[in-house]
């Protein structure tokens, strides 16, 4: 019979690159205090890596040395677990979109859950909880462009509304458009201006 860390170590081998645990997945295994203790002690040992309090997912090992996930593929994973929506913040999506040529500190992120950080190995970000038409067409570059603008803000969006026309395909115009009545006024009047 295996231990319980054994079996949280078992677990954690069969989940895909960035995959999370929590402790509330091992309570058939033993009490919390046990599961908490086990999940503390593999990750002092360097065996899972604690990514926040109660999230902790597994090292990738191969060639004898450990590495950590990449931080998208955590950030992913903690959506698909909590069933959130999870996606780049306004700065990031403005610089995808070709909008901003800023640099970018560390990795934001906004989500319709709690504000929280994680931290995997050197890397760390910060997952803002959003209002809800910031998330409006979640992941998509509908969604990213709503999310540039909002960072860029009212007194940028005339210079930037007509780049952002070019960049964008019909579809994604569409869809910009249909969520129009969702957005801060000034947004929405700058969208019906172009889509018009």
């Amino acid at each position: 019979m295996k231990t319980l860390p054994e079996s949280i170590l078992d677990h954690s081998r069969r989940l895909p690159e960035g995959g999370l645990l929590s402790p509330k997945e091992f309570l058939h295994l033993g009490s919390r205090a046990a599961v908490d203790q086990a999940l503390s002690r593999l990750a002092k040992a360097g065996q899972l890596i604690r990514a926040a309090r109660g999230l902790y997912l597994a090292a990738i090992t191969g060639l004898g040395k450990q590495a950590t996930p990449s931080m998208d593929k955590v950030v992913s994973a903690l959506a698909s677990k909590n069933q959130e929506e999870i996606v780049l913040d306004g700065a990031r999506s403005a610089k995808m979109l070709g909008l901003s040529a800023q640099a970018l500190d560390g990795n934001v992120f906004l989500s319709n859950g709690r504000t929280r950080a994680l931290k995997v190995g050197d890397a760390t970000a910060e997952i803002r909880h959003a209002p809800r038409w910031m998330l409006a067409l979640g992941s998509t570059t509908a969604g990213a462009a709503i999310r540039a603008l909002a960072w860029l803000g009212e007194r940028r969006i005339g210079e930037v509304m007509e780049r952002l026309r070019k960049q964008l395909t019909p579809i994604d115009w569409q869809a910009l458009n249909s969520v129009r009545s969702l957005l801060p006024s000034w947004m929405a009047l700058a969208i019906g201006r172009e889509v018009g």
